[in-house]
């Protein structure tokens, strides 16, 4: 090859090599030309603030508590049941009826019951007169005693006989007072007033005695049964309010602690306690009730529990300081409720400061905010 050649060989790779790093560092000052514009661009980013975006740091008197829950139970309650066998006649309540107390809900089909009171009766009579018979026999053999027409030991014998026909007659007595009762108890009534909340059979069905036939229950008192560990039993009292969230209903109702179980359930080793409830429109047997109830209170300072950010590995709160938002790490401590609200003691941050709720979301450490008109005047 000639040297003229090998030499604009060379010329040519030089010029490569040189437009190839000239385009590169072209292409790294537009990076970092692009980079600076969105920094600037994020540095003047201004979140707007109003008076619910913000929560302010307090000094509180938390209501601490235990978590409870737990199903609705009727204080009175009763299940009526078959006393007698035979075919049920005459059900008419159904669920949702309102019964008094006394009032027929069924019968039993009376008949045979009707016949054994008149053949116990009728064996009543029959040793009644048996008991006749034998008093006239001894008064007839008191007075031939006396009379010295017969021995003593004949008149003792008149005595056993009608000893004898007086016990026949207590028996049948008994016996038909218990025939009686059988037919009376043909006849099933409400033992308490309330609303009939199951029916559990049908008319025309044969049924055993115990056999359940409705249950009624009276809402005029409604309770919590509460179940609690073993550890936070040593907590309640007699008293104690509680404030409970009902299953489907958006108002909460008060409770107090009127019985404690003075035993623990074997095997988990739970103790239950007994809230009565305190009347509400719409409260129903067997509704799931849970909510706090009160064992002490606090004065602390304390910020509402949604305004605590947990998704870094120290809890924190997004602090408001001189019109920035500022990440501060903050120790947790109990936790309470003021006024329906859920409240936590914090450390780490002073009493008034403002930081942002829960509602807002989460905001870069550093970003700028400012304060709407309505609200310019509280954050300055």
């Amino acid at each position: 090859m000639k040297r003229w050649m090998k030499w604009a060989l060379l010329v040519l790779l030089a010029g490569l090599l040189a437009s190839g790093v000239w385009r590169a560092l072209s292409g790294r000052q537009a990076q970092q030309a692009t980079l600076a514009r969105q920094t600037n661009l994020g540095s003047q980013t201004v979140v707007e603030l109003t008076a619910i975006d913000m929560v302010e740091v307090r000094s509180s008197e938390l209501a601490l508590g235990l978590p409870i829950s737990g199903s609705l139970k009727a204080v009175n309650s009763a299940i009526v049941k078959a006393r007698v066998a035979g075919e049920l006649q005459e059900l008419a309540v159904r669920e949702g009826d309102t019964v008094r107390t006394g009032q027929i809900i069924a019968r039993v089909d009376p008949t045979e019951y009707q016949a054994r009171l008149r053949q116990a009766q009728q064996l009543a009579e029959s040793a009644k007169a048996q008991v006749d018979i034998a008093r006239r026999s001894f008064d007839n053999n008191r007075s031939l005693v006396e009379q010295g027409f017969i021995s003593r030991t004949a008149l003792d014998t008149s005595l056993a006989s009608l000893a004898a026909a007086e016990a026949s007659f207590r028996a049948a007595q008994a016996g038909s007072e218990v025939a009686a009762k059988s037919l009376e108890d043909t006849i099933l009534r409400a033992p308490l007033s309330g609303l009939v909340s199951q029916r559990l059979a049908q008319p025309g069905e044969r049924v055993a005695p115990e056999a359940r036939i409705v249950e009624i229950v009276d809402l005029g008192r409604i309770e919590l049964e509460a179940s609690l560990s073993a550890a936070e039993s040593l907590q309640l009292r007699l008293g104690q309010i509680a404030v409970l969230q009902i299953e489907g209903s958006a108002s909460p109702v008060s409770a107090r602690v009127v019985r404690i179980n003075p035993s623990a359930v074997a095997g988990s080793r739970a103790v239950t306690a007994y809230l009565a409830v305190d009347s509400a429109p719409g409260l129903r047997q067997g509704l799931f009730a849970q909510g706090t109830l009160g064992t002490a209170r606090l004065q602390t300072l304390a910020v509402a529990l949604s305004a605590v950010r947990t998704d870094k590995p120290q809890p924190y709160v997004q602090l408001i300081e001189q019109q920035q938002v500022r990440h501060q790490t903050v120790e947790l401590g109990a936790r309470g409720e003021l006024d329906g609200q859920a409240m936590v003691a914090v450390k780490g941050v002073s009493e008034n400061a403002r930081v942002i709720s829960g509602k807002l979301g989460t905001l870069r450490d550093g970003t700028a905010v400012r304060f709407a008109a309505a609200t310019s005047g509280a954050g300055k």
